[in-house]
């Protein structure tokens, strides 16, 4: 009879000792805020949501532990276990987290560690699964990446500057990320041999390994591009614009029995519910038991840009079932033309529809998703990532809906509510074909399609993403473990991007 061997506990130290000198700061830049947030709250989330890991430690330069511990509060972060002072250098700070890690434990007791720098706040679930993982074999595992660039060697002589001396061959080359990680009893060793150097320095910590316990292979995980490191100041221009343009797999499709268990009796309201994609997310939900309000200017007279008919509607759907779940906004105006040759009427209609009727349906809906913790779901066009001539209006609208989406699922994150946004490719809908007449058979996305995503993102937990639905299976993007690996797929499939 085979004895089971429980896994060793998996802590994640996050190195946040750093100082926001490079990037022209007064503040430590782990607390810069990109997408909205503290660099090292993103950090935070990422190990807060990763399976694998079984509780956090942060190392916060000096001073500035109260305002980790105020975004730890806030976030609700369950993991963290400890933030204290990190040392004068990075090395001093890892011997504090060792010394940390071994406190309270049996001896001979092993844990893993995952050594993260703060301002890598991109770090993908697979990164760290797989660094995990590899612990299970490996005493020391690494973080890289091949070098896309040329790598030199060089020597300054005097005021003449600098000199190539080498050129390293490049199919060798790595470029190091984080996480790093150890069996703490690995480097630990490694820190105790070190010591005993009066020249040891050191910048990171498989360094430290590598030259003081040679005898230990460190196996190294592959990374990725988007794990990159906040340092110079046109990092911070990157990353706020990578969270801007991160998109999310489909999540996996219910069976049929799940779907009916889900939605069974809960009330789902859809605007723009009278055709297209909302008239099939409609007949979908009612199909599996949910109590469906199809609204729209056609078929009940519902005009979404009216706040008055909005309440009305969501009144209505109220005081008939007692709940609302789910609230579901696919309708639109699409307008093409040229800005300066567009009439009053137009532009304010553009963004009536477009604009302000999601802004009012979301206020309206807050109390009663907030009573259900349930679901607000909008839409967006692949065109957001960038307007193009003469879609001025319905460009910049569908933009706004992914910053609405983002905003909300913060703001109501503390009462339960999730917000997302689904970003279909070009979609055979009503409002298409009347821009752009009939189109090739095969070269559009069917509405039914975009309509089961939406259903499955509703039941899903996402907050705050942006879902993309292509024609292409989504597995084949999802597969590269990374949303912001989806964002530029996403980008580079992106044509006239009209839903």
């Amino acid at each position: 009879m085979s004895q089971h061997i429980a896994k060793p506990r998996t802590t994640a130290v996050i190195l946040a000792g750093g100082t926001g000198q490079r990037v022209g700061l007064s503040i430590p830049k782990q607390l810069l805020k990109i997408a909205g947030k503290a660099v090292i709250e993103h950090t935070l989330t990422t190990f807060e949501k990763a399976d694998s890991i079984d509780d956090v430690i942060v190392l916060m330069a000096p001073g500035y532990v109260p305002d980790v511990e105020k975004i730890v509060a806030k976030a609700g972060f369950r993991k963290v276990s400890r933030i204290i002072e990190g040392g004068a250098t990075r090395n001093e700070t890892t011997e504090r987290a060792i010394a940390a890690l071994g406190e309270g434990r049996a001896e001979g007791e092993d844990v893993n560690v995952l050594f993260h720098d703060a301002v890598r706040p991109l770090l993908s679930q697979r990164v760290i699964d797989d660094c995990v993982t590899a612990l299970e074999r490996y005493q020391a595992v690494d973080v890289a990446i091949p070098s896309a660039d040329t790598i030199i060697v060089t020597r300054t002589h005097g005021e003449d500057g600098e000199f190539i001396t080498e050129i390293p061959d490049r199919s060798r080359l790595r470029r190091g990320q984080t996480p790093q990680a150890f069996r703490l009893s690995t480097i630990r060793r490694a820190y105790e041999v070190a010591a005993g150097d009066p020249n040891f320095q050191a910048t990171d910590d498989c360094s430290v390994v590598l030259k003081y316990l040679p005898h230990v292979p460190i196996h190294v995980v592959a990374g990725d591009e988007y794990n990159m490191k906040v340092t110079q100041p046109v990092d911070v221009f990157i990353a706020d614009k990578l969270f801007q343009l991160a998109s999310t797999a489909a999540p996996e499709q219910n069976g049929e029995e799940a779907y009916r268990e889900l939605l069974t009796g809960r009330t789902v309201v859809i605007f723009g519910g009278s055709y297209g994609i909302g008239k099939d997310i409609a007949e979908l939900a009612r199909s599996y038991g949910a109590h469906v309000y199809a609204l729209g200017r056609s078929t009940t007279g519902t005009h979404v840009e009216n706040p008055e008919e909005v309440d009305d509607a969501l009144s209505k759907a109220y005081g008939e079932t007692g709940r609302i779940d789910y609230v579901v906004n696919t309708a639109g105006v699409l307008r093409i033309g040229k800005l300066a040759e567009t009439d009053n009427a137009t532009i304010e209609e553009a963004l009536k529809v477009n604009y302000l009727a999601p802004v009012q349906i979301a206020r309206s809906s807050y109390k009663y998703l907030a009573e259900t913790k349930g679901q607000l779901l909008l839409y967006t066009s692949s065109s957001y990532t960038r307007g193009r001539a003469e879609y001025s209006l319905y460009s910049s609208t569908k933009a706004a809906m992914v910053n609405l989406t983002q905003a909300l699922s913060d703001e109501w994150a503390g009462d339960g509510i999730r917000v997302n946004c689904i970003n279909p490719e070009r979609t055979a809908t009503p409002m298409r074909t009347k821009a752009f007449g009939q189109e090739p058979a095969g070269s559009l996305l069917s509405s039914e399609a975009v309509a089961r995503t939406s259903l499955d993102v509703l039941l899903s937990e996402l907050t705050g993403h942006v879902i993309d639905v292509r024609q292409q299976d989504p597995t084949a993007v999802a597969g590269k473990g990374s949303g912001f690996e989806q964002a530029l797929a996403g980008v580079l499939d992106r044509q006239d991007g009209v839903a």
